[in-house]
């Protein structure tokens, strides 16, 4: 049964590793532990290093996506936010810890942070503790609630899972449309909707 541990390790890498809105991983943790009838501590212990593996990727690989899609001018906004974040020293690490505490997205803490370039000091020590709080919280309260309900899926589309969804959708929208320098310079809220790059016309022949 070792493979369905090393399943869990997987499963988590390939949900944090992308920016899109997917489930939280500790909701694969729960699904796996359950179908499989997994030890609960392994089973936290290897989801957590897998998301922390797959926010890791992420934090490398989202600023050159960032760069195809984004003019220079939001870019240069992100990177200053970033930066704010790198630093603040210890503050950083608690709002960190506290973010991941929250039972919202890190993905939008992690696209900020890739596309500021920062370094992962600043944000993964604080992210693993918080994470491993926060799942063992959720997978053995997920354990209790399987043993204790006729299924797996029932808490699917509650207003707790949507509310989630729409506060990372929105944090994310914070992340890409405000603009960060004037918000943190001059205490003034902007809005900058037109954030794309714009395509190069094509050469004459």
């Amino acid at each position: 049964m070792w493979w369905a541990y090393l399943l869990v390790f997987i499963a988590t890498i390939i949900i944090d590793i992308t920016p899109l809105p997917l489930p939280p991983a500790f909701t694969v943790m729960i699904i796996l532990q359950a179908v499989f009838n997994l030890a609960i501590w392994p089973v936290i212990f290897l989801g957590v290093a897998g998301s922390a593996i797959g926010r890791y990727i992420l934090s490398f690989y989202i600023a050159d996506v960032a760069g195809r899609i984004l003019d220079n001018e939001k870019i240069t906004d992100i990177k200053f936010l970033g930066e704010r974040i790198s630093t603040t020293g210890l503050r950083s690490q608690l709002f960190t810890l506290a973010y991941t505490l929250l039972p919202i997205s890190s993905t939008p803490l992690f696209i900020t942070a890739g596309i500021a370039k920062l370094k992962p000091i600043y944000i993964i020590p604080a992210f693993i503790v918080g994470k491993f709080v926060s799942d063992s919280i959720a997978v053995i309260m997920g354990k209790y609630a399987i043993d204790n309900s006729q299924s797996i899926f029932s808490d699917a589309f509650s207003p707790k899972s949507i509310s989630a969804i729409l506060i990372y959708l929105i944090l994310l929208m914070a992340v890409l449309f405000i603009d960060w320098r004037k918000m943190l310079l001059y205490h003034k809220l902007q809005f900058k909707i037109n954030i794309w790059k714009k395509r190069k016309a094509g050469l004459k022949s």
